[in-house]
């Protein structure tokens, strides 16, 4: 079987003090390769330094939603971070209205500037959306997104549907799995096989039957377990078709089962 976690925070308190111990149990679940997400200057520099020192780790640049006073990247600079073999995608971005009120023209800036990036450069956008669902479709609409990924899905069918509808690809986190999570598990057994990717969000939202835990890259076992049991069909056939979608989308990511 080889597994992909495609969303992870290698770089944050939990994970990057056990490195070499994250990446033992990664290899012992099948999960083969990650990709470590940036969501703030300082937090690309470390993902940029785990994927250089580690061949199964890839990352991406970007500013996270969540602070309007975090130092941005200029469209320029992520272009030209695109361009070095190890970063494979712009963000995360996106909208949060969760965790941030008022005017949030600022949010909508910042994450039409990441759109236009990942256009300028050829590479998949990786979207938050907490509690902003239209304004995430319309700006997307807007920035005529490429290709990206809803992270960490959260919403209903109907927007899964809308966002596939843009081309974007579905990713599910350890969310899937919890008891109070119906919408979500429908959307999940809704998406189709070849758009679908598997998530941590680590140090997050660790799945059932670690729920409550430090979440690491290993546990998107179980969130790949849980989805295929969900959609009637065998993990390893769930593993497949998920790395198939991730290099498809990731494609500057080697394909290492060839």
């Amino acid at each position: 079987m080889h597994l992909i976690d495609s969303h992870c925070h290698l770089n944050f308190e939990g994970l990057s003090n056990r490195l070499p111990e994250v990446f033992a149990n990664m290899e012992e679940q099948s999960v083969k390769q990650a990709l470590a997400i940036s969501v703030s200057k300082q937090s690309f520099a470390e993902v940029f330094d785990i994927a250089q020192a580690n061949e199964q780790v890839y990352c991406t640049i970007g500013i996270h939603p969540d602070s309007q006073e975090a130092e941005e990247f200029t469209v320029a600079e992520m272009v030209e971070a695109a361009k070095h073999p190890k970063v494979v995608g712009i963000g995360e971005t996106g909208l949060d209205y969760y965790w941030c009120k008022g005017d949030l023209a600022w949010q909508h800036r910042r994450f039409a500037e990441h759109i236009q990036a990942a256009n300028e450069s050829g590479l998949p956008v990786i979207v938050h959306t907490r509690d902003a669902a239209a304004d995430t479709l319309a700006i997307l609409k807007e920035g005529q997104t490429n290709s990206g990924v809803i992270h960490c899905f959260t919403e209903d069918t109907a927007f899964a549907k809308a966002a596939l509808d843009l081309g974007l690809y579905i990713s599910f986190s350890g969310i899937v799995t919890f008891k109070n999570a119906p919408q979500i598990q429908e959307a999940a057994k809704y998406v189709p096989a070849d758009r679908m990717l598997v998530e941590t969000d680590s140090p997050f939202l660790a799945p059932v039957p670690k729920r409550g835990k430090p979440n690491e890259p290993s546990y998107v076992r179980y969130t790949a377990e849980f989805v295929a049991k969900l959609r009637g069909e065998p993990v390893e056939t769930l593993a497949a078709y998920t790395s198939d979608n991730f290099y498809r989308l990731f494609n500057k990511v080697p394909d290492i089962r060839v």
